[in-house]
């Protein structure tokens, strides 16, 4: 089977959603996801979305954001992420995103590990379901957008050493898919550990037919394990138990029912302090107690983290439950420049597959929604850009 476009993105998640949304109206694009459109991992991220509140706050979130990656994060890089955030918040509000608001009809913010102050945006402890479903909504409305599901990339096209297009399977059939311009959104790689927080199906792809390419990649190593999934002896996805609950004051605590670390540290911090508790108290989880956040704050902040708790036995507003650190970010992947343009010529990364060097060695919690959204939106637009020069280039031609 064969199709051409103008643009074929890979993966529907925010990126890929975004993305789409982003390209001119006038471009004929097909997007293909491995699983169905909502096994994507953006509809697992239950935290929050991070905005720049005011100029007043630039310094100390682009510090909590390099300090959190070990200063080896891209400095202009994080400066365009967070310029960008009130843009993208106004966009995801016009597509009807709803975020949660104070007593006064404001936005309600909350604090996550590693934040100076409280930035972050929320939607319950389902943001990022709230941020894709819509995204996926506008997306479906567009009729210049055709989405397949069930379809697996398994190569790029590589001509004369550029991007002109993928190849896919669905099923037992084999798709070519041409275009002039290619995005790869395809996600992480949790897929390839045996406890991860991520979709099983989510195992790199796109990595390694960038590198069967020579496409450039950067810091594979940088892989992020949460501190806190919920434990459990079943196979399969483990559970977040997300950032916020800490920054709103859960406590973290050892096999006697003492705290053992700040529980506001950086992720990398907290997870190796839960290690080392473990070791020490012969332990295959550590605990994690909401006593000091009210009943009501629980049951409205984070009713689905509440929910699942309880149907795995466990009511977090009256006692402790077992939790344990799992992989759950990849910082690394394919490299690209600040629009998202990677080592091969018309083909970009966006999102977790993509390293844009935002995050350094270590991700700042809330952060990825963030500059998924920013990195694929600049993806977008180069491509409109260049489709626009190209077509004046063709008509000035014609002219001469």
């Amino acid at each position: 089977m064969k199709i051409h476009a103008d643009t074929v993105i890979v993966g529907t998640g925010v990126a890929g959603l975004f993305a789409a949304l982003s390209l001119p109206r006038n471009l004929n694009i097909v997007m293909i996801t491995k699983a169905d459109l909502e096994s994507s991992d953006s509809f697992l991220a239950q935290g929050g979305i991070c905005v720049l509140r005011d100029e007043e706050d630039y310094d100390s979130y682009f510090e909590d954001t390099m300090r959190a990656g070990h200063y080896e994060n891209r400095r202009e890089s994080v400066d365009i992420m967070i310029r960008g955030s009130r843009q993208i918040i106004r966009e995801l509000v016009g597509y009807g995103v709803e975020f949660a608001k104070d007593s006064n009809g404001g936005f309600a913010y909350t604090r996550e590990g590693a934040h100076s102050r409280p930035r972050i945006l929320f939607h319950e402890d389902i943001t990022g379901k709230e941020i894709t479903s819509h995204l996926l909504d506008q997306v479906r409305k567009l009729e210049n957008v055709t989405l397949y599901e069930y379809t697996e990339m398994t190569d790029i096209i590589e001509e004369k050493g550029r991007c002109t297009g993928v190849l896919a399977r669905k099923g037992e059939e084999r798709i070519a898919i041409r275009a002039p311009f290619t995005i790869l959104a395809s996600g992480g790689i949790g897929g390839r550990y045996r406890h991860s927080t991520n979709f099983p199906h989510l195992t790199g792809d796109a990595i390694d037919i960038a590198k069967k390419h020579g496409i450039r990649l950067e810091h594979l190593d940088y892989v992020q394990i949460h501190p806190t999934t919920l434990y459990s002896r079943k196979p399969g996805r483990r559970f977040l138990i997300s950032e916020s609950v800490r920054g709103e004051g859960a406590w973290l605590l050892n096999r006697d029912g003492e705290r053992f670390v700040d529980e506001l540290l950086p992720r990398d911090v907290v997870t190796e302090a839960i290690q080392k508790q473990m070791e020490k108290d012969g332990t295959d989880h550590v605990w994690l107690s909401m006593a000091p956040i009210p009943r009501e704050k629980i049951l409205s902040h984070f009713p689905n983290i509440y929910r699942h708790c309880l149907e795995e036995g466990y009511d977090v507003t009256r006692e402790r439950i077992p939790v344990v650190p799992a992989q759950h970010y990849f910082m690394g992947g394919i490299w690209v420049d600040s629009e998202s343009r990677t080592s091969m010529p018309c083909l970009y990364a966006a999102g977790e597959t993509s390293c844009n060097g935002v995050h350094g060695a270590n991700r700042l919690a809330s952060n990825s929604l963030l500059e998924s959204l920013v990195f694929a939106r600049r993806a977008a637009k180069d491509i409109a850009r260049r489709t626009a020069q190209e077509t004046l280039d063709m008509a000035e031609q014609k002219i001469v």
